[in-house]
């Protein structure tokens, strides 16, 4: 290599390191519009490459960012820059142009997913505040929000469910959002309700797991049917499909569910999810539990598909 060819790739270097950071800071400040404009002028190259140029997983990330959660989406990114802006490029890279950008689960969705993971999480309430604000911009509704948070208590207890609202709090506040509450009357029968919701939610084989709790911890029993299925499952605001979601986006951030996955991957399939969006679920899942609770997660779901004759593909 000669001399010209060093100086036209150091050139080349530096382009590549402005273009990069401008597309961190137009996505802060003017959204993925601007950043594409950045992509499309001349002399900016799109490639699969990084090294090449802007990628279109970038591109495609950036944009989907912004459709899910509004032209400042980035800024999150534009903060890494001067620490890690490869870590940036990561999160809107895979997490959004690969992850949130595939079929099967619509925008909305993947939201309750994401929402059911970081509340059980429990520490990671800067996240939660932005994807709560991303599900207020794709179309649910305050009350909704609050009704996914709620639905996670018997799954990931009161502390970080109530941590989890002042995040949500945080973010209507925020943004001026009025919330009108969702209040179920008490009372009734709850043992007799929340038996016909288990029965609905995951058939004969629900009964079957609280009667194997009667020589052991038969209030324990009691408990199952009457707080998450009596008080929590029949409440309005959400469908049982939507509280399947961010029930299995909970139970897969926990890691050491996998019972509790099988019932809830079974549920999901009985209340109409279908394979692929229950497939889709687990992998939404990745970006916010990490590889490795996903794949156990796909362990428990070959499970409950080989039990049911179903073939995926």
């Amino acid at each position: 290599m000669g001399k010209a060819d060093e100086r036209r790739d150091a050139r080349r270097g530096d382009e590549v390191g402005r273009d990069r950071r401008a597309l961190l800071r137009y996505g802060a400040v003017g959204g993925a519009g601007a950043m594409a404009a950045t992509l499309t002028r001349p002399g900016v190259a799109m490639a699969d490459d990084a090294d090449r140029g802007p990628s279109k997983r970038y591109a495609r990330g950036a944009a989907r960012m912004e459709e899910i959660a509004g032209e400042d989406a980035l800024a999150t990114v534009e903060a890494l820059e001067d620490i890690a802006p490869d870590l940036g490029r990561f999160v809107v890279e895979f997490a959004y142009g690969d992850v949130h950008a595939r079929p099967g689960l619509d925008v909305r969705q993947r939201q309750l997913v994401t929402i059911g993971a970081l509340t059980a999480a429990g520490d990671a309430a800067p996240q939660l505040r932005f994807h709560i604000g991303a599900a207020l911009h794709v179309g649910l509704d305050a009350a909704q929000v609050v009704e996914a948070l709620i639905h996670l208590v018997p799954f990931a207890g009161f502390p970080r469910t109530l941590n989890a609202l002042a995040a949500a709090r945080t973010v209507f506040d925020e943004r001026g959002v009025r919330i009108e509450p969702i209040e179920a009357e008490p009372g009734g029968n709850r043992y007799a309700r929340g038996e016909d919701k288990l029965r609905e939610v995951d058939g004969e084989h629900g009964i079957e797991v609280i009667e194997s709790l009667n020589d052991v911890a038969p209030d324990l029993g009691r408990y199952i049917v009457e707080f998450p299925f009596g008080d929590i499952y029949t409440r309005p605001g959400l469908d049982l499909r939507q509280r399947q979601l961010v029930t299995l986006g909970g139970l897969i951030a926990f890691g050491d569910t996998a019972p509790q996955q099988k019932v809830h991957f079974n549920a999901a399939l009985r209340v109409g999810l279908s394979p692929r969006q229950v497939i889709e679920t687990v992998i939404q899942a990745v970006p916010y539990t990490g590889f490795p609770r996903a794949l156990n997660a796909v362990g428990v779901l070959r499970e409950v598909f080989e039990e049911r004759g179903i073939r995926p593909v």
